[in-house]
């Protein structure tokens, strides 16, 4: 019972990450029906300007553990939106009426730029960097299962997220101007919305949740690497298809699924570790062949 705990824990921050990943693709998908595809590699930078100011402010003696927390979120935040920013002003807007593969390709060139960038500048980028433990690793003895503090307090804070993006996009006016412009861009345009702000705000919250998803991988992990947006992101997609891209209950649905098969893989599979993953996609594909629209199908009057 205590080892079905743990890979249940394991599933559930697995579920959590990749969920956060694959809301920032329905997003941008919802709004612009694009495929942002340097999107995993905006969650590496996230973590990786967490780490900068962690290192920033311990080198100025700052040591107490909530500050360089609140300090680790808010850096990552501030740099996924300046990057998802840029890249809906500069890249997106400027080809989005082109064919779809153009706004593929150009965004997975961007996310190659990240991943560089990172592993050049970054103080010895190339190789996995040590993410700090910031939260309490104390927990809770539950029969034989060891409950930890900071699992629990990383999902609760990554379901508080999803949460308030939901209640962003169906309870406010910004949330209204957003489904404005998912449902007919042209007829919101008509109406006095300014497609451009809606657009760059719909980006920088993809990016903050792009944000969350990297500090919670090194939180959990304790170690980021320059790479590790590129497993992320294709998983955060995948999961985006396999609830139905464009909807985003299905994005969180997919995000768990995808998560539950390869938590499932681990069990059941001789030599877990290495095909975990092959079971997981293989699974995907075969429900993908039987359900192209995905599981939550997108109703294309209501994407987002």
């Amino acid at each position: 019972m205590a080892l079905l705990g743990q890979y249940a824990m394991n599933g559930a921050m697995l579920g959590m990450m990749y969920a956060l990943v694959a809301v920032g693709f329905t997003l941008f998908f919802g709004v612009l029906d694009v495929i942002q595809f340097s999107h995993g590699d905006v969650v590496a930078a996230g973590a990786f300007a967490g780490l900068l100011a962690y290192a920033a402010l311990s080198f100025f003696g700052v040591h107490a553990p909530g500050v360089l927390l609140l300090a680790v979120i808010l850096a990552a935040a501030l740099a996924t939106i300046v990057v998802g920013v840029l890249v809906a002003r500069f890249l997106v807007l400027p080809i989005k009426g082109a064919p779809q593969l153009n706004v593929l390709l150009v965004t997975l060139m961007m996310g190659t730029v990240v991943r560089e960038c990172i592993r050049l500048f970054f103080p010895n980028g190339s190789q996995p960097q040590r993410f700090p433990a910031l939260l309490p690793s104390s927990g809770w003895n539950l029969g034989a299962f060891y409950l930890r503090f900071d699992n629990v307090i990383l999902l609760t804070c990554g379901g508080l997220l999803i949460a308030a993006t939901h209640l962003l996009i169906t309870r406010t006016r910004l949330g209204l101007a957003i489904r404005a412009v998912a449902q007919d861009e042209e007829t919101a345009r008509t109406m006095g919305i300014d497609f451009k702000r809606v657009v760059l705000v719909t980006f920088a919250l993809g990016s903050v949740l792009a944000a969350f998803a990297g500090v919670m991988d090194g939180l959990y992990y304790n170690e980021v690497f320059f790479g590790m947006g590129l497993l992320l992101g294709v998983i955060g997609f995948a999961a985006a298809i396999l609830g139905g891209l464009g909807n985003l209950y299905g994005a969180i649905v997919g995000g768990f699924l995808f998560a539950a098969l390869q938590t499932v893989g681990a069990v059941a599979l001789p030599f877990a570790s290495a095909y975990k993953d092959v079971f997981a996609f293989g699974v995907v594909i075969v429900l993908m062949a039987v359900r192209p629209t995905g599981l939550i199908g997108e109703r294309v009057s209501e994407r987002v």
